[in-house]
């Protein structure tokens, strides 16, 4: 199945959250992502002034593994794999630190903290989602006490590496580690808070949300003690080290990351059909220019004349076929493809193709959700909306993704950003005023947003199965408002 999540990432950009979930089957898989983006005419954005090239500019995508799925309350049990692979990683470093055991301890490390991030995340959401905290004491505890119970049997295991024979070094990647996890949870109990702050009666359930705090608490004491960052409203300082946790983040996740080896698709067939009108065009020129010399003979005006039209027509055939085969080539074939490997290993390929298309190409299901969320009847005709069709062929090889790692592995997730920068330069100022009156009948003025919806809407195909999803992206001048999901 494909799994999608849209959010808005900065004031200028909407983030896609692709999950390809593989069956597990050992049989290759194959996932279709159709987009239709609907833009609005007065944006000015059309085939002339953004093609290709900078749409393929303006989206930037990472390509990583999916996260082993664990509940937050079996990572820390000794006979969990995560746990198992950590500690006999961390004794083959502390009994022979070679290079090959060195490099296998930072992998379990971060896959350690990675899966941790994951569970954790997962049972945040989960109790987020309760609709009374009351009735779902239960979850609170087993956010907390988990949290705590995994932070707990990790730090344990340092004293294993904590020896002479162990570098440093090798020694500081374990605390690079540590101080991830526990940000990551001092992050996800403050939105936890948040939310009881915003839904909830502080007073009625002040010893839950205390819960949440003597953790957090807790935890940054224990990062004063180890010597980690902590927020301290230096401006300075707090920018320092919002870019630590970045990079924490990044050497984290680095061993999910899939490299990607990216060129040109049909290259060859392209070739073949480009060389083809050629060939014609050639052909009309020469039965053009032996016809003639049979009829007037050598050196003569006519042929002369001819000869010259004729080299004129032939490349404007030539190119007149490049156009058509160019054409028919975007149907069948992509723009670009990248192959995806794993160590030396590939397990998959990545295909995608862009285009301006007419709405007569635009299949009914995706016409039909695209006018549910209008506000007037045939508003994308009114507005006479240009339609861009974004494609993408995902294949990925269950049999050689799961030979590559030691954790079970679903799939890859790629998370693309669009950047919306382009869309913004002709709009209205992001205020308009609107006149109006009072009971009284004095007149005043109120600025209001002049709002912009560029509408996008997915299919997700994977085998057989198939579903929609239609997002509605809500813009002014001054960059992107909210992403809803209809």
């Amino acid at each position: 199945m494909i799994s999608i999540q849209a959010k808005k990432h900065d004031n200028f950009s909407v983030e896609f959250k692709f999950g390809f979930n593989c069956r597990e089957d050992g049989v290759t898989d194959d996932f279709s992502v159709n987009a239709w983006m609907f833009v609005p005419n007065s944006l000015d954005i059309n085939p002339e002034n953004y093609g290709k090239k900078q749409f393929y500019r303006d989206i930037k995508s990472n390509v990583r593994l999916i996260t082993p799925v664990y509940l937050l309350k079996d990572i820390s049990k000794d006979s969990s794999l995560p746990m198992q692979s950590l500690r006999q990683a961390l004794e083959n470093v502390a009994s022979n630190p070679s290079p090959e055991d060195i490099d296998a301890y930072e992998y379990h490390l971060k896959m350690f903290a990675a899966i941790f991030k994951s569970a954790l995340r997962d049972q945040a959401s989960h109790l987020r989602s309760a609709r009374s905290l009351e009735t779902a004491g239960y979850l609170v505890d087993d956010f907390v006490s988990g949290a705590r119970l995994v932070l707990l049997k990790f730090r344990s295991l340092y004293r294993i590496i904590d020896i002479p024979t162990v570098s440093e070094k090798t020694r500081s990647l374990f605390r690079l580690c540590d101080e991830f996890m526990s940000h990551v949870v001092e992050v996800r109990t403050i939105r936890i808070i948040r939310k009881i702050d915003a839904s909830f009666n502080s007073e009625v359930y002040s010893g839950i949300r205390e819960e949440f705090m003597s953790l957090i608490r807790d935890e940054r004491q224990y990062k004063h003690a180890m010597g980690y960052g902590v927020v301290n409203n230096d401006s300075r300082h707090d920018r320092q080290l919002v870019y630590h946790h970045g990079m924490l983040k990044k050497f984290i996740e680095s061993e999910l990351y899939i490299r990607l080896d990216k060129k040109k698709d049909g290259v060859a067939v392209e070739q073949i059909y480009y060389s083809i009108a050629a060939g014609i065009a050639m052909i009309f020129a020469t039965a053009v220019a032996w016809h003639t010399q049979v009829r007037y003979g050598n050196i003569t005006w006519p042929l002369f004349i001819v000869l010259v039209v004729s080299y004129m027509l032939k490349d404007r055939i030539k190119d007149l076929l490049r156009y058509y085969f160019a054409h028919k080539l975007g149907n069948k074939y992509y723009d670009k493809k990248a192959t995806v490997t794993i160590g030396k290993s590939r397990v998959g390929v990545i295909k995608e193709g862009f285009d301006f298309i007419s709405d007569s190409k635009i299949p009914s299901q995706v016409k039909a959700l695209r006018e549910k969320a209008s506000s007037v009847e045939d508003e994308s005709r009114i507005f006479e909306e240009k339609i861009m069709l974004y494609r993408k062929h995902v294949t990925i090889d269950d049999a050689a993704l799961a030979a590559n790692d030691d954790y079970p592995m679903r799939g890859i997730n790629e998370i693309m950003r669009l950047h919306l920068t382009r869309f913004t330069h002709k709009m209205d100022n992001p205020e308009v005023p609107i006149d109006s009156f009072d009971d009284s009948g004095k007149l005043f003025s109120i600025k209001v947003q002049k709002l912009y919806y560029v509408n996008i809407v997915f299919q997700l195909q994977h085998d057989s199965e198939v579903e929609y999803h239609h997002f509605r992206i809500t813009m002014t001048r001054n960059g992107v408002q909210e992403v809803e999901h209809i």
